[in-house]
């Protein structure tokens, strides 16, 4: 195993090495990032088929099929229809906050099983749709599973691994919600081919498989140091624990700084009401701001209508389809890419130059759609090729920067005290806007047509700007010295700096 060695912020040294131990936790951790790429991922894959649109979305189907008259742009623009899709993320808004208190009182471990039994019942629910009703239950219990697990797991990930390789693990989140996108694509390529009209309910019932080894998986996982020690005064135990994780018996200096984290965050009651503190500014504008820019980057809307999206440009519905497993492929090279490179070139790096690539192709892929595809017909092939390749070339910068970043900073930057509200402010707002997103993209579709694509290629550049003035740099800093990269940043310093020092006083009387 590789060795570690970690030097904190007043001097002392964290050893370790990386252990199979936690290779193993992790992967089964995040495992919740696979069923969530495949919740997203299966909905838009079934509501490009026939079978599935003429039984519960048939004002769709007609319109799609028979109205000849309408514009290539609005042939898919249904409240119902996005409702069936955006519903999981309204469970998941509500849901985090419920699993922020889990998380916190009853630990990381406790929230992830949750949601793996509440993704087990939406996907039995979801195979076996009779009606419209089931089919969004389904998916309100989907969504509840989505809000425990993307509560818990990113903060599973960022506690155990050591923070040499934080970055790397924390990103297999974003790597195992990409495989789980693909694995949805390649279904839904598969089961549209199925003779009888019903290929639709395996695509939804098949998110039973990932969410079984979820479930089962987490029994046997141990919980996070950092978790322990909030529930228990054992510190032996911790110690132990904290061994077994590092691999080491010379703990004591992570020992240390996890206990004197722990004893702050003891003396916090309402972590909510907290968090609004001045000291804990920089940290509650990323919580709002990194899962908000993420929504507004359009990749949802790569996610959920891909398929749609492909249609829309005159490609058939299994041609459609597999340019959607196209997309997936990409997306998961580039963030294992990401994985392997986030902990030496940084946050910052990544997320400026896969911004600057997104925002250059979404300005492309606007101006050919909007010389090239008129409201009725179809690009030609060679156009529409060269709009995969496009669209590719963004998820490629998505997959390298905001994909597994936008889950990796929110996850890393708060203090013990505040982590799992913090944690359930940016799930929450992640969820607000993927569901805003979501609801409105094919209405938005409609009306402005190509033009879609500059509009969230202007948000890609203004959150371009944003990374470059106000993020600090947060690689291999130890998660619980994590308050320094405020301090002495250039604006940051100006509200925190003050604050902090008193504190750093104190703590050292």
């Amino acid at each position: 195993m590789a060795e570690g060695l970690v030097v904190a912020n007043d001097g002392e040294e964290y050893h370790g090495k990386l252990t199979c131990f936690v290779i193993l936790a992790c992967m089964m951790a995040a495992m919740g990032g696979v069923i969530f790429g495949y919740d997203i991922g299966i909905s838009g894959g079934v509501t490009s088929m026939e079978p599935f649109l003429k039984k519960f979305f048939h004002d769709v189907y007609i319109k799609m099929k028979e109205d000849k008259e309408l514009s290539n742009y609005c042939k898919f623009d249904s409240e119902l229809l996005t409702s069936f899709t955006s519903s999981l993320y309204v469970a998941g808004l509500f849901a985090t906050f419920v699993a922020s208190s889990v998380t916190r009182v009853y630990g990381r471990k406790a929230s992830i099983l949750l949601g793996g039994a509440n993704f087990l019942a939406g996907a039995a629910l979801g195979g076996a749709a009779s009606n419209i009703y089931m089919l969004i239950i389904g998916r309100v219990l989907l969504g509840v599973g989505v809000g425990f697990a993307n509560q818990a797991v990113p903060l599973y990930l960022s506690e155990m691994a050591p923070s040499k390789y934080r970055g790397g693990f924390n990103n297999s989140f974003q790597l195992s919600v990409g495989i789980g996108v693909l694995i949805a694509n390649l279904i839904n390529y598969g089961t549209e081919k199925v003779k009888g009209g019903w290929g639709w309910r395996v695509s939804l019932a098949m998110a039973a498989v990932p969410a079984s080894i979820l479930t089962l998986g987490t029994l046997f996982l141990p919980d996070t140091p950092n978790s322990l020690i909030q529930r228990t005064d054992d510190h032996e135990k911790v110690k132990r624990l904290l061994q077994r994780v590092r691999g080491t018996d010379d703990v004591q200096a992570e020992l240390d700084d996890i206990i004197l984290a722990s004893e702050i965050s003891k003396t916090i009651k309402h972590p909510f009401k907290n968090i609004l503190q001045r000291k804990y500014r920089p940290q509650l504008v990323m919580s709002v701001a990194i899962p908000f820019f993420q929504q507004v980057t359009g990749i949802n809307v790569i996610a959920f209508y891909a398929p749609i999206l492909f249609q829309t440009i005159g490609l058939g519905v299994s041609a459609s389809l597999l340019s959607s497993v196209v997309t997936g492929a990409v997306g998961i090279v580039t963030t294992g890419l990401s994985m392997l490179i986030v902990d030496k070139v940084g946050r910052r790096g990544l997320l400026i130059f896969g911004g600057i690539q997104m925002f250059v192709t979404q300005m492309i892929v606007g101006g050919l759609m909007g010389a090239k595809l008129g409201d009725h017909g179809g690009l030609s092939k060679g156009w529409a090729f060269v709009i995969l390749v496009l669209i590719c070339t963004y998820v490629a910068g998505f997959g390298l920067s905001w994909g597994p970043l936008g889950w990796l900073i929110p996850s890393e930057i708060f203090p013990l005290e505040i982590r799992s509200a913090g944690q359930s402010i940016s799930v929450s707002v992640n969820f607000l806007f993927t569901f805003l997103v979501g609801q409105t993209f094919l209405a938005m579709l409609c009306h402005f047509k190509f033009g879609i694509f500059f509009f969230f290629g202007v948000w890609v550049a203004i959150m371009t700007a944003f990374v470059y003035f106000f993020l600090p740099e947060t690689k291999n800093l130890p998660i619980e010295k994590m308050d320094r990269v405020w301090r002495e940043h250039w604006f940051w310093k100006r509200i925190v700096g003050e604050n902090n020092e008193v504190i750093i006083k104190e703590e050292e009387g």
